[in-house]
Formats: structure tokens, sequence, C-alpha cells
């Protein structure tokens, strides 16, 4: 079985490549003279400037420049963003929407002039160098970030066979949009003419279009800076923000197009698919070889019916899907696109488009009659094309989904080109596939057309198993060899798919699943009075995956009907006299969907959807959408406090559900607070470190640190954000946030000594309320406060030691610092607790994205923006204002890091500094100039900027030692660091 997701094609956007499908009506010849007329009379509507045509008094060609957008500016995203935002929020997508590069190049390479050209490429086009965020009223939004000065081409020694394995976790390394959706680089130096050069996009910023003008670009970009001249590329090039305004403007000329969806789509269901009775295996890909001369055969076969190569494939998968599920009535997604005209044709971004083809394969036609039904269902989905899929989807409202919350499009087709190369001048390329761990779709067919031609089938583990993977396949590639040697065979006598017998045990599927996790003992599932489903498991031994581990494990495996709402960890099942299972026993099945969390829900539909639900209303029939379930769950996970995402919103559906899984979650906290078995609470190790805000920049260094030292670690991170920290072995990842003060005093609990890195920086409130719970829980080893060199204060100019008290006045932040640097060292050393550490820490650089954030908007943000604007970066003359001298106090977070662990080796018992240098306004500024390229000058004023009123020095003696710089640690690079992100 192949593990590849991507073979030989070009990513290119939720569905399959657009690109290589037919790109307008007008490529395939139309059964009547009625579709000709339509097409017409389309093409005569956009040359008038119909939907989807440029604004009045503007030409496509009219590109946006360069740099016109602002740094700051907020653009409404296109509708394909939007739909991509709002997958990557729900969760669950894992690293499917990542779009790896990668290319074998042999022959000399230059890796400082391949950085050089990325760097050109991101600032030439704005899509690459956008940030996504969200508004007050819960709407997305992008904008563009100032050109980056450099963006880094790491080297890393490599032998072939490792490379693989090291693209592929390259790859998998998410991005959080919020702080940008850069490209990253990575070369993998495999000898002195051989190396593999990988680049991964974010999908939001590039499909399989722009895959390939990229690939043309930085090989003349390159090619450019290794010759010393210029690249010789077209003029300035049209921009994605312009694209995304003309959109919206032309939103609400797409009235005739979603009549015509609602009609097409009225009554149509999901693909029902045969999912796994058992955990399935995770193969994503299955290839089978074709014949050399099959694709030839095929085209000759569409030529007879007046079809394309493509409408053949989608019709032979139209007949291998029928033959797998016995349904005639069917919708397969094809790719649509919205590159329409040259100025289009040469843009970066994300212009795909999703179309819905729905067949009647009803009759046992032969499959040359089917193969009309599906060239005209094609070209009537193109002639509608131009609307985007998010507006059908929301005019659908609930007829989108089925009765289980399966998407309506579930199964998609494609014919995928050959991929984009990276050839550089001097050498020779050849193509590298970097697999993707989850598809972006339950299943997909594919015709691989090339020198090696092959039928493809990929999936998900949820929606099929290994088996029926391999053998759907099979019937694929025997299907479409069977319809170019006769293709007036009828559907029926075309092969069949050799679906295996289910052999697991009887009773409920996750039973099933739960029993085959190697950390699970027994496991048992029943049913509360309200009817919601818990699920209960035994581990082996101490330390068993916690429960939102195991959910997630379900939910991967189960479709959404069948998860159970909640998990239950259980020393013991409970037994009758006789063994059997005493489900009345079972804690927590008398929970009923009221109280509290039900009235949370029910407020929530209520303000989101503006009506108020019964218990049983679906959300979709209320009119909730996508990014309505984003917002929901982050209303209900802020006001009760615990752990929910936007895609248990669209599989709970209904307010009753939604409180039984919310119940079920409360449930699993309390049952964590319960008495520690053996003295030890369940699932800790000896000499556990609980480490807060593991996914922001410091706490992301203490992970790896204290992993490094082989010391167990528990990293709390927010929900939406657990899929930032990448895996390491010995870190356990559990959900909580610095709100949900239950869950804070439990996980402290649960400890052995806590390293406590989060901080909401503005909500000085919650932060002083999660430390006074922190600190009231814990009972054992030693804590570690990552505070600020705020909590000094102002006092005199000079040296500021240690252990100096808080001089007035102090920010609200340095405040909140010292108020809770107070409450830890009032409980130190008592009730069996160790020692405690309060670490007053300046600016942190670093390569984080959380610190490139701090460099470009926080207390440095005053410099970053002028020097990336151009503009003089003006600072303080050294005696202004009586004072000699003006900067910045800065640690590399790595050394943070150090100083962390050697106060929990160690405790400092009170306050320490960490403090690595501090640097001049003057020369920071100029090594921003240098980093950013920007053209502006330091300028040195008398006048005092507040965020550049900073005159001390700190003394940071007792963590000296750790503090102590490594090489590459200097505050140049440390900056370079923070600023490449």
């Amino acid at each position: 079985m192949s593990a590849s997701s991507r073979p030989s094609a070009a990513p290119s956007g939720s569905v399959p490549s657009a690109e290589q499908a037919p790109s307008a009506p007008a490529a395939q010849s139309t059964s009547s003279a009625a579709f000709q007329e339509e097409l017409l009379r389309r093409a005569r509507a956009r040359a008038r400037g119909g939907p989807g045509a440029p604004a009045a008094g503007e030409h496509p060609a009219e590109a946006h420049r360069p740099g016109q957008d602002r740094a700051g500016e907020r653009v409404p995203l296109s509708h394909a963003q939007r739909r991509m935002w709002v997958l990557e929020h729900l969760g669950g997508a894992g690293d499917s929407y990542a779009v790896p590069f990668a290319t074998r190049i042999h022959g000399p390479l230059d890796p400082a002039a391949l950085g050089a050209a990325l760097t050109a490429l991101v600032r030439r086009h704005t899509a690459l160098r956008l940030r996504f965020g969200w508004d007050e009223d819960g709407e997305p939004y992008q904008e563009v970030l100032p050109a980056p000065a450099d963006i880094a081409v790491p080297v890393v020694p490599c032998g072939p066979a490792e490379a693989a394995a090291r693209l592929a976790r390259e790859a998998q390394r998410p991005f959080d949009l919020a702080a940008g959706a850069l490209p990253r680089a990575l070369v993998l130096r495999h000898g002195e003419r051989d190396h593999t050069v990988l680049v991964v996009f974010h999908h939001i910023t590039v499909d399989g279009g722009a895959l390939e003008i990229v690939a043309a670009e930085l090989a003349a970009l390159y090619g450019a800076v290794v010759d010393g001249g210029a690249a010789v590329l077209p003029g300035d090039p049209p921009q994605y923000t312009d694209h995304a305004r003309r959109e919206r403007a032309a939103a609400g000329g797409h009235e005739e197009g979603l009549r015509h969806w609602a009609q097409t789509l009225a009554g149509a269901a999901p693909v029902r698919l045969p999912r796994p009775d058992a955990a399935p295996g995770c193969g994503v890909a299955v290839t089978r070889s074709l014949p050399a001369a099959l694709p030839g055969r095929l085209r000759e076969l569409g030529t007879r019916h007046r079809a394309t190569l493509f409408t053949v494939a989608l019709a032979a998968a139209f007949a291998t899907l029928r033959k797998l599920t016995g349904a005639d009535d069917l919708v397969i997604g094809v790719a649509g696109t919205h590159r329409r005209g040259r100025a289009m044709r040469e843009l970066v971004g994300l212009c795909v488009n999703t179309l819905p083809v729905r067949v009647d394969t009803g009759g046992n036609p032969s499959f040359a009659h089917l193969l009309e039904r599906v060239r005209d269902a094609l070209l009537t989905a193109q002639l509608h094309g131009d609307v985007p899929f998010d507006l059908v989807l929301g005019r659908l409202g609930a007829a989108a989904r089925g009765a289980d919350g399966t998407a309506l499009v579930r199964v998609t087709a494609d014919v995928p080109g050959e991929p984009a190369v990276l050839r550089l001048p001097g050498t020779t390329a050849v193509y590298v596939d970097v697999p993707a761990s989850t598809a972006k779709f339950d299943l997909s067919f594919g015709l691989l057309d090339g020198a090696r031609p092959a039928a493809l089938v990929q999936y998900a583990g949820s929606a099929l198993d290994e088996e029926t993977g391999v053998a759907l396949a099979e019937a694929h590639g025997a299907v479409l060899a069977a319809v170019a040697a006769d293709p007036g065979l009828p559907l029926s006598a075309l092969p069949a798919v050799a679906r295996p017998q289910a052999d697991g045990p009887a009773g409920h599927p996750a039973v099933t699943v739960l029993r085959a996790h190697p950390r699970i003992a027994a496991a048992a599932v029943a049913a509360a009075p309200d009817g919601a489903v818990w699920a209960y498991a035994v581990p082996r031994g101490v330390g068993g995956p916690p429960p939102a581990e195991l959910r997630a494990h379900l939910r991967t495996r189960l479709p959404a009907g069948q998860v159970p709402a909640a998990v239950m960890l259980l020393d013991a099942l409970p037994r009758t006299a006789d063994g059997a299972l005493a489900a009345a026993a079972l804690p927590g099945l008398g929970a009923a969907p009221a109280g509290p969390r039900a009235d949370a829900v029910t407020e929530g539909f209520r303000t989101l959807l503006g009506r108020s639900p019964d218990p049983d209303d679906d959300f979709f029939a209320l009119g909730g959408h996508s990014l309505v379930a984003v917002q929901l769950a982050e209303r209900l996970r802020t006001v009760l406090r615990l752990p929910l995402t936007g895609l248990d919103v669209l599989q709970a559906r209904t307010p009753r559900a939604l409180t039984a899984l919310l119940e079920g979650r409360a449930a699993e906290q309390a049952a964590r607070t319960g008495a520690p078995v053996s003295g030890r609470p369940r699932g800790s190790r000896e000499g556990t470190v609980l480490v807060t805000g593991a996914s922001g920049g410091v706490g992301a260094f203490v992970v790896r640190a204290l992993a490094a030292r082989g010391r167990p670690v528990r990293a709390l991170v927010r929900p939406e954000s657990a899929h930032l920290l990448p895996p390491v072995e010995g870190v356990q990842v559990v959900e909580g946030d610095l709100a949900d003060l239950d869950g804070l005093r439990t996980a402290v609990r649960e400890a052995d000594a806590v390293v406590h890195a989060a901080c909401t920086f503005t909500r000085h409130e919650v932060d002083l309320a999660a430390m006074e719970a922190l600190a009231g829980a814990w009972r054992r080893g030693p804590f570690v406060f990552v505070s600020s060199v705020d909590a000094y204060g102002r006092p005199p100019a000079g040296t500021v030691e240690e252990d100096a008290g808080t001089v007035e006045p102090v920010s609200p932040y340095g405040r909140a610092k010292r108020d809770a640097e107070a409450l830890l060292l009032a409980v130190a050393g008592r009730g069996g607790r160790g020692g405690a550490s309060a670490l007053r820490a300046p600016l942190v650089w670093g390569r984080h994205d959380r610190f490139r954030d701090q460099v470009r908007w926080g207390a440095t943000g005053l410099l970053y923006q002028a020097a990336a604007g151009g503009r003089d970066l003006v600072v303080p003359r050294p005696g202004a204002a009586g004072a000699a001298w003006y900067g910045a106090p800065w640690v590399h977070a790595a050394a943070l890091a150090r100083a962390v662990a050697a106060a929990l080796d160690t405790p400092v018992d009170g306050v320490a500094a960490t403090v690595s240098g501090h640097v001049p306004w003057r020369e920071l500024a100029a090594e921003l100039l240098r980093l950013t390229g920007g053209g502006g000058r330091v300028v040195e004023s008398d006048d005092v900027h507040r965020d550049l009123d900073h005159v001390w020095h700190y003394r940071a003696d007792r963590l000296a030692r750790a503090l102590a710089p490594l090489p590459g640690e200097n505050w140049r690079t440390a900056l370079g660091e923070a600023v490449g992100g």
C-alpha cells in the first residue's frame, strides 16, 4: 500500500486540482444547442461586467502594486480563504492543508541565494505574507504583514534514506494563522551536489495554479541572485487582496446561481460509506498501476462521446462509487477555479472553488450512457461555477449535511497533472512527494496520467478501513480498464468492490476502538436517561491516556453519530455477582440536559442564531453554519471553562446533545479531582513538571529544555492551540486555560513541580485568579513563575538590583505580575510545598511565532513598523530628559528556559532577574533596519516616546550561570530569529 497522499499531484485547494480539470465549459463539446447558447450568454454577461467580472472602471490587469496595502490594514477574506480558515478553526484538519513543495536538486546549490530568492518572492506577492484574525463580531479578516527582511533556509545534513521522514515532519509542523502564514523552507544536504529543497506553504495562501507561478518565479529570482543581475519577471503582479475585495463587492450578483444550486441539490444526501468496524490503519492513499496505453484509450473513448479525459475519469469514479455503495443518487465534488483572464492566471493565492456534480446512476445504464449523464451534469455545474461554494452551503442550510452531520460533498475526483518542480539554473530537478498524514476528504478518486499511469484512491481513516481502501483501488483500476475495452458494458457488469467481512466483536463500536488501544485494558458504553451515550475505560496500570486524548482517538475512527458524549477513566468496571457489567453503578449517567450548562447552550444558540431553540432543534435548521459553530464553541469554552471545538458543535448539532457533551466533559474534570490512587494521581509520573502556556514562546522553549533533560512534562495548552505544540517524547499535552480554575487546580495536584509561563497580558484579573488557584492547589515540589521586569516599576535611572522593591508608578501589567508573585511567595515552603522562584524576564527573543509578533507589535513595534515601512526610526538621544542611557534589556528564550530548569533544581526562594544583556535603542534600531531592508535612517531626538522611555540596567546574578550565552545567543542573532520567526 502506498503511503502517499499527493502522488504526482500539485496540491490545489479544498478539492483536487482545478487546473487539471476542464477549466471552462467550452473545453468540451456539448450535447445540445441550448448549452452552446448558454455558454455564449455567460461569456457576454462577463464582458458586460456580470457576476465575477471586474468592478466598473477596473481592468483585471490593473493589479494591486506590492506594498500598497498598509501593514495592519484589515481586508475581508475571499470565500475560499474564509472556508479554509473555518476548516482550520473547527479542529481535526491535521496537516491536510499544508502544501509541501519538494524537489531533489542535483548540481550546485546556493542556500543563501535560495533564501534571498524566497524572500523576494514573498515581498512580491502579498498572499504569501498574510496573517488571519477575527474581529469583535467574530468575522475573520486578513492583513498584510510587512515584507520580511530575510527568510531563513536551514541546511540539514541528511542521508537519502532518512529524507522522507524528515520532510514529512517538517510538512506536518502546524501553522499559526493568527501569527502569519509565511512559507517555511528547509534544505536537506545528501552530498556536495545532491540536495532536497522543501518549501511549505499553507493552503490558505496558494493553490495548484499558484504553485506553478511560485516555482517559475522562485527559479528566476534564484538565477538572478546567483548571476548578480535582475530577474526577468512579468511586471507588478496582481495581488490577492484586490481579488478578495472584488469578490466581496460582487457577492450580491449570485442569486441566479444560488437558485440553480438549491434546485440541483434539493433532496441530495451525503454518500454513505462503509465505516470501519474497528480502529483502522492510518493509510491515506492507495495506487494501482494501469497499462501504459490505457489513458490514451480512455481519451479516445471520450472523443467518441464528446468528452474530455477528466470527464471519462469522473464517470468511472461514479461507476466505482455505485459499486461500493449500491446507491443511485450520488454527489461527487470536483474542483473549479476563479482564475479567469490573463491577470488572474498570474495571481498567487487561493482561487479554487468546489463544484458538486450530482448524477443519477439508476436504471443500470451502459457506461457510455453514464458518461453522457456525467458530461451534461459537469457542464451544468461549470456554467454556475462562479458561485462560491460556501454561499451554496449557506443557501442549503441543514440540507448541506446528513442527519449525522456528514458533509454533502465528502467524495471528490480528479485527474492530477504533472506536479510543479523547482528547476534551478545549472541543475537537474526531480519531483519529491511528501505525503500528508490526513486526508482532505473522506474519499477521493484519481487517474494519474503520465509515464506511470495509475488508479488512485485516497481515503480518511475514519471513513474506510485499510482493506476496503485497497479493495476500492483494485476495483477502480479494473473499472477503468473494463470501460476502455467495452464502454457498452452496463454498470451491473463492471468489476465489483471486494469488501471484507466484519469480524470484530459485537456491541457498540466505541468499545471495539477503545479495547484496541494499547493502553486500555477494558471498556464499556452505556446510555444515560436522556439518551446520551457515555464511554468508560480502564487503563493498563498507572498512566493511562487522558480522557481528551481517548475522545480524540474515537473521533478519528468513528462517524459522528457513534462518538460517545464523554469518556471517563475508572479503576475497574463495576460488575454484578455473576460478572456482568453493572451499568447502574457507572458514574455520571444521571446527568440531564438541564442546569447552567444547558442554559449557556440555549443562550449561545439564541444570541448567535437569533432564535430560542427547543432541546432537539437542529443547529443547521436554525441557520447555523461552520463559522457560527466556531463562534459558539469559543463562547461556551469561555463561559463554562470546558474544552470545546467548532467540530464538536457541528457533530452534536442540537442543544440537548451539546449539553450532554458538555456535561460529560465536566464529569471528566470532576473525576480528575478525585482522591489519588496509591498516593499519586492517575496518569502522573514521578517527577512530572506541569508547564502552563506550553504553546507560547517561553513555554515551548521550557518544554523542550525539560524534555531534553529527561523530565516528564505535562504541557497545559488552550484547546484551540494544542496543535501548535509539536510532538516531543516524554511530553503529555493536556487541555486547559487560565480561566478554567478547577482545571488548573487539578493539573497542579497531578504534578511534582510547576512552571507557570502562561499570561493573558491584558486581562490582569484573570492572571491573578489563575495564580491564586495554582498557588492554592500547589502541595509539593518547586514552583517557578515566569514574571516580568515590569514588576520593578520605575526606580531611579541606573542599575536595578534583583531584590529591589517595586517603585511607583507601575504599569497595570507590572502590578499584576508583582501581585501574582506575592500570592506565590506567601505560601512557598508551607504544607509540604517546595521552594518558589519568580523569574523576572525582559524582552524575550528567539525563533518562535509568538516572539515574532512581540517584536512587530509589542514594545519594539514602534521601531519595527517604521523600519518595515521605510520610515526614519526616531530614538531618544542619550541625555534626553536627564537619562544617560535608553535601551532594552533582553533575554534569549533558550537562556530563559535554562534558568527555569535551574530554578526547578535549586529554587531561588524569591525573585531573580533573567536578563541576557542590554542593547541601546540606537543599535537595536540599526539592526532592525538591516533585518527589514528598510530605507529609513536612525534619528536621535530629545523627545522620548513613552514606548522607548526605558533607562534601567538589571542585575541578574542569581541565575547567571544558566543565563550565560551559548554560541549563537548574542542579541543580534536572537533578534534576527524573532524577526524571521
